[in-house]
């Protein structure tokens, strides 16, 4: 199907719920911000409204819905949503990332922009999967236009996602609350990387958790990409505290190289390194596995350039 198809006014339905048609969005918000704030006054303050009109958006809700939405205990304690709030919120949520896909589709229509795919990757697996993927998809998309940005932190590249900013995020499971679909790609685990003079002595010292806790140990700035690894060793009693972390995966090996210490990295981002640097296999620490994933918004339009990628991605890690 090509992307944004029409399909016939027959088969679309817009679900009207009568009573419910006086609701407004900046309603919902102000739901929001109460459930945020527990307090009337705060949530005016980060919308811009007084408090007042905040007070007359909830009740102007409430009369809709025909429940009551939010605590007021009055004095000095905090408001907060009832369990019929905390429900409507939850809709309100999926009903604001639906909004804001459906701004993001039109902004593409207007820009003209439709062709241009915009992807997100962590350093960890672009250059590893995106490459050959993006090969195959080009010979039979001609015309295809790329735009690649690639951070060390995927929650920067997660937000671009939500905003609409981006098509399709490769990054790592498990992910945060948010409008995501994911599609697992592949495995990896957990390799160091030392400088190569050092890796006899690396490997001895890293042979058991407490001496890997020895090592003045680099990471890359990106504390997701870590968690799993981290809960693992503190699940056997170990803390681990990082001497450097780095922005990228081009100084994470130069700090390497200068001997400043050993890595910690998906094996996937080990495939472009130098020459000068070993990777060390520690099976015996038995360090869990990362699911690396194709992210896309679960409430844009489907387009089926994003849909082939994605295959292709499988394709390729297999």
């Amino acid at each position: 199907m090509a992307p944004y198809a029409q399909s016939s006014a027959a088969s679309r339905r817009l679900v009207r719920p009568e009573r419910w048609l006086g609701i407004e969005f900046r309603h919902l918000a102000a739901l929001e911000a109460i459930a945020q704030e527990a307090s009337f006054n705060r949530a005016a303050r980060r919308l811009g409204y007084t408090q007042s009109a905040i007070s007359q958006q909830i009740a102007a809700l409430e009369r809709v819905v025909g429940q009551r939405l939010v605590n007021r205990p009055g004095g000095p304690s905090p408001v907060g949503l009832t369990p019929a709030g905390e429900l409507l919120l939850r809709h309100a949520e999926t009903i604001g990332a639906r909004l804001a896909a459906a701004a993001a589709d039109l902004s593409a229509l207007e820009r003209g922009d439709l062709g241009l795919l915009r992807i997100g990757a962590v350093h960890t697996v672009g250059a590893h999967l995106l490459p050959a993927a993006l090969r195959e998809l080009a010979r039979h998309r001609v015309g295809l236009a790329v735009e690649l940005t690639e951070v060390a932190d995927d929650r920067e590249l997660l937000l671009l996602l939500e905003d609409g900013d981006l098509d399709l995020v490769l990054t790592h499971l498990p992910l945060p609350v948010g409008p995501y679909e994911a599609t697992p790609v592949t495995t990896d685990d957990y390799v160091l990387v030392a400088r190569g003079a050092d890796a006899d002595g690396v490997r001895a010292t890293a042979s058991s958790p407490e001496g890997l806790a020895e090592l003045p140990l680099i990471a890359l700035h990106s504390p997701r990409e870590y968690e799993p690894f981290v809960a693992y060793l503190d699940s056997l009693g170990i803390q681990i505290g990082f001497a450097y972390q780095a922005g990228s995966m081009r100084t994470l090996e130069g700090l390497v190289l200068a001997g400043l210490g050993v890595a910690i990295v998906p094996r996937t981002a080990t495939d472009l390194l130098a020459e000068g640097a070993a990777v060390i296999d520690v099976p015996s620490l038995g360090f869990p596995a990362r699911v690396v994933a194709a992210v896309r918004h679960a409430e844009r339009i489907g387009d089926d350039r994003t849909a082939e990628l994605i295959e292709l991605l499988v394709k390729v890690a297999r």
